[in-house]
Parts: structure tokens; C-alpha cells; sequence
């Protein structure tokens, strides 16, 4: 229970915080989070929009970044889908099927990206990829193939987010040699953690646990040297390693 003068203090500056809401023209949504859940809403709303607004800087961003995101999951998802109804753009159809796929909206993500790659854009390495990845979650691994091995075949495809999603294809489809060449690839080049712990993850399903146990110790270096708001993720991907290791 807030005691009543600090009561009183967090009831002013939930009012000031709410006259930035409306001044800035921000989601109206933020007026019921800040008075609903005090003191919490408004140390939120800080982290969310003050807090980079003051600094301005990259690191403020991505706090400000993840805390609307813990917030409200969909908000990248209605803004994507607004803005692909008003305006049905190949770009447009790329931002909301990347949001549809982060939400876990396979289906509707494949059918985006496949909508999108026609015509002149048939080819385009951003549109092929996230359609196999996207194919690759709905467990339609030879259907995903065709496009990263085409993609493959580009200078332009060949990145450390391509060999990734060769390596879960070929996994899935049972293919054992080109799974590892592939998911070595992508932990040697691809930032973050998930090409390390997938890799980790098909190293112990196929038997090599000392070579797994190696990358899951590589994962722990990282996460020790990763910056604290993104540690969750990164712990995310080391826990899908040490289960396919226990």
C-alpha cells in the first residue's frame, strides 16, 4: 500500500505524465496504463518514450524498443497492417509479413511474402527468404528448399541468415551432411545467438555432445558480455540448446 503523501507524488506525476501523452499525441492506450498501474505504468511510459526522447541516444532506442514491445506485442503488427491496407506496396507487404512472422503468423506471413514475390520482384532475395523461413515454421521444409538453394546460387544470398534457414531445411528434410555444413556457417557469421544455438541443438541430436556442449559454452561467454536488456532473448536461445542437450 503507497503511503498517502507518496501516493499523492505518484498521482502528480501520472498527471504530468499524461498531459505528455496527449501533448505529443501519443496512443491513447498510455493514458489508462499510466493511472491504472501506478507507479509501474508511469515508470514504463518513461523507459518507452520519455527516457529516448531525453537522450536521444542508441542505447535509449532499444530500451524504449523493448519495453513497448513488452508492453504490446502487436503494435508493429496493427501500425504494418494500417499502412498495408491504406497502401498494398511490396514494401508495405514486407513489413507486415516480417511483423505477422514475429507474432507467430506463419500462414499469413508465407502467403504475404509469396503475394509480393511476383513480376519483377519474383527474384528478390528479402522476399525469398522470409517465405522459406516462414514455410520452414509451417513444416514445409521441401517446399522452402527450391528458394534457399536458388538464393544460394546469388552473391547476394549468400549470408549468414541464408545458411541458417538451409541448415533447419535440410535438418528437417533429414539431410545430416548439409544440415552441419550449414548451420556451421551461420554460427560462425551470423550475430546473436540463435545460429549458435541451433547448431548446438543439431549437434546433440546427432550425437555430438562434446562438440554441442562446446557451442553452449560459447553462448554463455556471449550472453556474459551482452548488454543487459537483451539478455533475455539470448537466454531464450541458450535454453533451446541445453534442451535438446538434457
Amino acid at each position: 500500500m503507497i503511503a498517502l503523501p507518496g501516493f499523492g507524488l505518484s498521482l502528480i506525476i501520472a498527471i504530468a505524465l499524461c498531459v505528455h501523452v496527449v501533448r505529443t499525441h501519443r496512443e491513447m492506450y498510455w493514458l489508462w496504463i499510466i493511472l491504472v498501474f501506478q507507479p509501474l505504468g508511469g515508470i514504463v511510459y518513461f523507459l518507452a518514450i520519455l527516457l529516448p526522447e531525453l537522450l536521444g541516444g542508441k542505447t535509449a532506442r532499444k530500451i524504449g524498443g523493448v519495453a513497448r514491445e513488452t508492453l504490446d506485442p502487436a503494435r508493429d503488427y496493427r501500425q504494418a497492417r494500417g499502412a498495408y491496407d491504406d497502401s498494398p506496396t511490396v514494401a508495405n507487404a514486407m513489413r507486415l509479413a516480417a511483423a505477422a512472422a514475429a507474432l507467430g503468423r506463419h500462414a499469413e506471413a508465407e502467403a504475404l511474402f509469396a503475394q509480393a514475390a511476383q513480376g519483377v520482384h519474383a527474384e528478390d532475395s528479402t522476399l525469398l527468404l522470409g517465405r522459406a523461413n516462414a514455410l520452414i515454421e509451417l513444416n514445409r521444409a521441401a517446399e522452402a528448399l527450391p528458394l534457399l538453394q536458388a538464393l544460394g546460387g546469388k552473391p547476394e544470398g549468400r549470408t549468414p541468415q541464408v545458411s541458417l534457414a538451409l541448415g533447419r531445411a535440410h535438418e528437417a528434410l533429414g539431410h545430416t551432411a548439409e544440415a552441419e555444413a550449414a548451420y556451421d556457417d551461420a554460427a560462425g557469421r551470423l550475430p546473436g545467438m540463435e545460429g549458435l544455438a541451433r547448431y548446438a541443438a543439431f549437434l546433440a541430436q546427432t550425437g555430438r555432445t562434446a562438440l554441442a556442449q562446446e557451442q553452449l559454452a560459447e553462448i554463455d561467454r556471449r550472453i556474459r558480455r551482452a548488454d543487459p536488456y537483451f539478455r533475455k532473448e539470448a537466454r531464450a536461445w541458450r535454453e533451446l540448446a541445453a534442451r535438446a542437450l538434457s
